[in-house]
């Protein structure tokens, strides 16, 4: 197959969706389908290898690291017709999603669209328009969504939000799925090693964007209760975001000085290595639509302590593989003080965190993937042959 793939996310940027997107590619290729992405350009960066056509961009306003790409390109545009595109796969219902449904119809081919985002979760960075930005966004998600022929949601809870938010396109589940830690690609001690964290500390993890979404006060006031009650507690916070500055001071506010440690972004090939250097992985973060470093930290044996949400209930099993909790700080920290104080019970998670996190490998992920897209591909086919396409009102893309 032939797969174009949009998205406003990627390289070199970091976070759970440009992940996503490479896991996925790569998987693809390794099985003999020719991926081309189309995503927007970054000041200073140039792609390695090819098949990657970059659109203009503007700097996100409010977030420092992100781009926002212009869908208009002259150059794409001459491109897209000699691909031989099979398939297009749209990563947003915003800015690059109407461009890669415009492609779609003007192909003949089919469009899939993946709901990564709880874009409503988002509205904070428009703080005098928040509650339109928040009805506008999930309207306009929704729009698109009904317009592709078939809708990936991450987690079964995605999936029900969808519905119930009018989604009447056809709805599937597929998570992005972890690459299972082989032997000796970790190498926990030297995380430990390199930030000063002895091998008798109870290393608490988090590992993601220091993002105000990501509910990271939640985390610290928490950690504060852990700390008053076990000594030993560390918490290793890695990742690098706009509340860096404000962390920092709100920890030293909750005498917590020397205990939080900020290790800043971590190097993908690494995140074995920081995961397993954990006792547990804490997810405090309500808006994500997959809690990816959650299965990522259960497949290298870190028990998860997480707030419950719709990202963490398809991997999170209360009681036996992790803990979710409805609960305040308080209860949040209760939690992970009874993993702490009972090792016994630490290690009987760990085994179940393992065990379940390599039913949601990357191979078994992209494999269901690509039975649906070639489901689509067929079918789009045989209604191709069985009646000629109206394409009398499909509005032209720059091509």
């Amino acid at each position: 197959m032939n797969i174009g793939i949009f998205t406003c996310n990627y390289s070199p940027l970091v976070n759970g969706l440009s992940l996503s997107i490479e896991r996925f590619t790569s998987e693809f290729r390794r099985r003999g389908h020719r991926v081309y992405i189309f995503a927007p350009r970054y000041p200073g960066y140039s792609d390695r290898g090819g098949d990657v056509f970059r659109f203009p961009s503007l700097r996100a306003p409010t977030h420092h690291s992100y781009v926002l790409p212009l869908p208009f390109s002259p150059r794409i545009g001459q491109h897209l017709p000699r691909l031989g595109l099979d398939l297009v796969h749209a990563q947003h219902p915003f800015l690059l999603g109407p461009y890669a449904m415009q492609v779609a119809r003007n192909l003949g081919i089919p469009l899939v669209f993946t709901h990564h985002t709880l874009y409503e979760k988002y509205a904070h960075y428009f703080p005098f328009f928040r509650k339109v930005t928040e009805r506008l966004a999930i309207s306009r998600a929704v729009a698109f969504a009904n317009k592709a022929d078939l809708v990936i949601a991450p987690t079964n809870g995605v999936k029900k939000l969808l519905e119930s938010q009018g989604v009447r396109s056809r709805l599937e589940v597929v998570p992005t799925g972890v690459e299972l830690p082989g032997e000796g690609v970790a190498d926990p001690p030297s995380v430990r090693h390199r930030f000063g964290i002895s091998a008798e500390a109870r290393l608490c993890l988090y590992l993601g964007r220091l993002a105000k979404e990501k509910g990271l006060d939640f985390l610290l006031r928490s950690f504060q209760r852990i700390a008053e009650c076990e000594a030993r507690a560390v918490l290793l916070l890695v990742g690098e975001g706009d509340e860096r500055r404000p962390l920092s001071l709100f920890t030293r506010d909750l005498g917590l000085r020397g205990r939080v440690l900020f290790a800043g972004p971590c190097p993908p090939d690494e995140t074995h290595s920081f995961y397993g250097a954990a006792d547990l992985f804490l997810f405090p973060s309500l808006s994500e639509a997959q809690g990816l470093v959650v299965l990522e930290a259960m497949a290298c044996g870190a028990p998860v302590v997480a707030r419950r949400s719709l990202a963490v209930e398809d991997f999170v099993e209360d009681g036996r593989d992790g803990f979710l909790t409805e609960d305040g700080p308080e209860g949040f920290a209760e939690k992970a003080l009874l993993l702490l104080g009972n090792e016994e019970l630490r290690r009987s998670f760990s085994w179940h965190a393992r065990k379940k996190a390599s039913r949601f490998s990357i191979q078994a992920c992209a494999e269901r993937m690509l039975e649906l897209y070639e489901g689509l591909i067929e079918n789009k086919s045989h209604r191709r042959l069985s009646r000629p396409v109206d394409q009398s009102t499909s509005e032209p893309v720059d091509w």
